[in-house]
């Protein structure tokens, strides 16, 4: 172990281990300059500068565990403010202040997409105990009806103790919109009004905030457009979730402020985040050739990959830098936990293809209480998963397979919050190494406009069946008859489709082949 390369926070009980990196001899001062210009655009993108010139915004995310440091009073007082309305809501609810018509909250249902989830989500199950939680959480994150079913299953009749939470800085969102008229639909039908049960988290001005202000809902707290979904953590959009559930949030902001305080400091070789963008910088060759494995030993950071999944992905996944240069730029990222991992991947980590490097998340602490062993030299289940995480680790080092180890003391709402911090700066100051805006995504907006027109094509296709009822035709010939000639392929996947949701309505002639079945509105 190069204990160069082994950065030690022992006041943040966090360290982190670069010596299984491998960088060749003169790599760390060969980047100097690249990543001192990282630093200082960090510092200029923390003092208010324009960070986000596509989208013409700001990127204050890093204000929000230290208002003291956001460019105006407007937007210091209403982080606080923010900040202390979520605390009084949560209290409110805890105590049976804030209640349904039905009795005291009981649960908890959030409905939102992607960083409106995701974080949440895993801070969730990071941090949350069965018998600790102040209410059972419950998710709509896709707009998908079986599973929207299977969460109200779940809920039961506990719905109508159901506090309901709709996360949308839009407020346009489809999927979010539909989990919430799905909500409101279930809600109706068991005699119950959501209005007198939910809260908007959204845009002030948005569809989201007049819808929930015209139907008289219970509040609404703001989302910011210099705070991006993905880096949403430690706004309201965490928070509440995460304080309605009992999960201490002060502690968890301190957490990420001093991991932020880590990551500012110059001297890029003892800055922990600095140090990660250089690693992913080497170990990809600037160029995303390789993925990012991780492998946190911890059951309760499972979804720290899904999580890290949307953060490192949408940020760094651009098809040009900033000078309009085509790059096809990012890192793909996945992961499960340890030691499951050994019994499902690692065969392949270890001797498949080498396109990769992994990150392990190592926990100190095995759990509150002492452990029993579990074989005849006393070894615990604990001592265990400790060795396979070392095994591991060599395992893969013994076949060239580089790899980065975070180290933690023990699960808790600072250290969680630490490790979001920590890899959120990694990623802005990875994404100044390669040039990249980091904080747009127009990938996404693409599929959100070609969602559209695939709609647009649907209700098209419904208008000429309407109109040509008892017609049996074909694909193509719809396609042609509607002047969608190119959309020949949507065109039949939507008749197949409506022809399985709506049996009584569309009826399918087979033909030769699948291709060639005739659709008809019955």
């Amino acid at each position: 172990m190069n204990k160069d390369l082994y950065l030690e926070f022992k006041d943040a009980n966090f360290w982190a281990d670069f010596s299984f990196v491998d960088f060749p001899e003169g790599y760390l001062e060969s980047m100097g300059t690249s990543v001192n210009d990282a630093l200082v655009a960090m510092r200029e993108l923390e003092g208010g500068a324009l960070a986000n010139p596509d989208e013409n915004r700001m990127v204050g995310h890093y204000w929000l565990r230290a208002p003291e440091l956001a460019p105006s009073e407007e937007i210091r007082n209403a982080i606080q403010d923010t900040l202390a309305k979520t605390k009084n809501l949560a209290n409110r609810v805890h105590e049976g202040d804030l209640r349904a018509p039905a009795g005291a909250f009981t649960d908890l249902l959030i409905i939102g997409i992607g960083g409106s989830a995701l974080g949440p989500q895993f801070v969730g199950r990071a941090l949350g105990h069965p018998k600790t939680n102040k209410l059972a959480v419950h998710f709509f994150d896709n707009t998908d009806p079986d599973g929207i079913d299977l969460t109200l299953a779940e809920i039961d009749e506990r719905l109508a103790t159901t506090l309901v939470i709709v996360i949308s800085k839009s407020g346009g969102t489809p999927e979010t919109r539909n989990g919430m008229l799905e909500a409101e639909n279930a809600f109706a039908q068991n005699g119950l009004d959501l209005a007198k049960q939910a809260i908007a988290i959204t845009g002030e001005g948005s569809k989201l905030h007049q819808h929930a202000t015209s139907k008289g809902w219970l509040d609404f707290l703001p989302m910011w457009d210099w705070v991006g979904g993905r880096t949403s953590e430690t706004a309201v959009v965490g928070l509440l979730p995460a304080a309605l559930q009992g999960i201490d949030i002060d502690a968890f902001l301190e957490g990420a402020k001093v991991m932020d305080k880590l990551t500012r400091v110059s001297d890029f070789q003892n800055n922990p985040a600095a140090m990660l963008a250089i690693a992913w910088h080497y170990l990809t060759d600037g160029k995303g050739s390789r993925d990012m494995v991780i492998l946190p030993y911890k059951d309760r950071l499972e979804l720290f990959a899904k999580y890290l999944q949307q953060l490192v992905m949408e940020s760094l996944g651009k098809e040009r830098d900033l000078d309009g240069n085509t790059v096809h730029q990012g890192i793909a990222v996945y992961g499960n936990k340890g030691s499951t991992d050994q019994h499902a991947y690692v065969q392949q980590l270890r001797e498949g293809v080498p396109n990769f490097f992994a990150t392990f998340i190592e926990v100190l602490k095995h759990r509150e209480t002492a452990s029993p062993p579990v074989d005849d030299d006393g070894m615990t289940s604990g001592e265990y998963l400790h060795g396979f995480f070392l095994g591991t680790r060599d395992a893969l080092y013994d076949k060239g397979r580089k790899s980065i180890t975070l180290t933690i003391q023990e699960i808790t709402p600072a250290s969680v919050g630490g490790l979001i911090a920590l890899f959120e700066r990694a990623v802005g100051l990875y994404a100044s190494l390669i040039g990249i805006n980091a904080y747009n995504q127009p990938g996404v907006e693409a599929g959100k406009k070609a969602a559209a027109s695939v709609l647009e094509v649907r209700k098209s296709v419904c208008d000429y069946l309407q109109k040509n009822e008892q017609s049996p035709m074909k694909a193509k010939e719809i396609a042609l008859a509607i002047g969608c000639s190119s959309r020949e392929t949507w065109i039949y996947k939507i008749l197949e489709n409506l022809v399985a949701n709506q049996p009584e309505t569309y009826a399918r002639e087979s033909g030769a082949h699948s291709l060639a079945d005739r659709f008809v509105k019955v």
